[in-house]
């Protein structure tokens, strides 16, 4: 009986949650606080365009965090992370729809009880025209193709970022300078 009671307050936060646009999504859980399968239309927007009234043409060529703009309320959503294992965006995913109105599918996340207002988890994604959804996983291959030089070397994709490389050479591994760095790195080994 403890055993039950201990799992199941292990289990209850990652319950997932039926919302308003919950109906008809397929979106697999990814066991969040707050996460809610969500399905709905949307128009792919350029967020700080939005927000400030500076849009570049192409929302940002991809330099920009995109978000959906929810055709049934006007809500402007987030949209944090694509369907890969990977906690990237999904900036590759939306950048070729923009401007247009998509159907997606994926997770709403967000304590609802601590703030009312959630992220976007995007899975799948449906162009104007397009008979099917297409998978939100565009990232790892949009990362390989911008770092070309990176092919075949070992490791994850960060080791082999050159623009991580080069903070890292800036600023050290923990961000705080090289003689931090330096100092942090001869307490751990001496």
């Amino acid at each position: 009986m403890r055993a039950l009671a201990i799992l199941a307050l292990f289990a209850a936060p990652a319950l997932a949650q039926e919302g308003r646009f919950s109906a008809g999504s397929e979106a697999q859980s990814w066991s969040l606080t707050g996460e809610e399968p969500a399905r709905f239309e949307a128009r792919v927007v350029d967020t700080l365009c939005e927000l400030t009234g500076d849009c570049p043409a192409d929302c940002g060529g991809g330099a920009r965090q995109l978000a959906l703009l929810r055709a049934a309320d006007g809500a402007i959503v987030p949209v944090l992370k694509n369907a890969q294992a990977l906690f990237n965006g999904a900036v590759d995913d939306l950048l070729p729809y923009c401007g247009e109105t998509v159907e997606v599918d994926g997770n709403l996340v967000g304590d609802d009880a601590a703030n009312p207002f959630k992220v976007y988890h995007l899975q799948r994604i449906r162009g104007p025209g397009d008979a099917e959804f297409l998978p939100a996983n565009r990232w790892t291959d949009a990362w390989a193709a911008r770092n070309p030089e990176a092919a075949g070397e070992e490791g994850p994709w960060f080791r082999n970022d050159r623009r991580v490389q080069a903070l890292i050479a800036r600023d050290g591994h923990l961000g705080l300078g090289l003689e931090e760095d330096a100092a942090f790195k001869a307490y751990l080994f001496e």
